[in-house]
């Protein structure tokens, strides 16, 4: 079923501010928390240990069906701080979605095959807003 969340960005404090938003609705994670360690590195690539321990990406479900998705990155500024995230049903319908919005804006990352199983792309729409597509490989109708 289509979905609509709520991406949240933090320089090191995704943990911390899930712990906080888990406590106050009182809800468990949807599914495992994902680190940057569990990340397969470029070659000649390097990390420190903190940031393998960084958050890539984690859920949690908040009301009314809402979910809050969130990461760690490395700076975070007006404009990068929230995404709107779409989970259409289909790649049909994210290429759609991902075209209009993307019309006078800036793509970010071209929708394409993701390592986590999903169908994702991101792009800046020419007001500024920050949207991510994603379809889950798992829950992609098929054409």
């Amino acid at each position: 079923m289509a979905n609509v969340c709520t991406y949240l960005n933090f320089n090191g404090r995704t943990e911390s501010a899930f712990e906080f938003y888990k406590a106050i609705f009182k809800t468990e994670y949807a599914g495992p928390i994902h680190r940057i360690k569990d990340i397969a590195q470029a070659p000649g690539q390097t990390r420190s240990e903190e940031q393998g321990n960084r958050i890539a990406h984690m859920a949690l479900p908040i009301l009314g069906g809402h979910i809050l998705r969130g990461t760690d990155v490395p700076e975070v500024r007006m404009g990068n701080n929230v995404s709107i995230m779409l989970e259409p049903d289909s790649r049909e319908e994210a290429q759609a979605l991902y075209d209009a919005l993307s019309e006078g804006g800036e793509v970010l990352m071209p929708l394409a095959d993701m390592f986590w199983g999903a169908y994702f792309g991101e792009l800046i729409d020419r007001f500024g807003v920050k949207w991510l597509v994603n379809v889950d490989h798992d829950n992609q109708e098929v054409a």
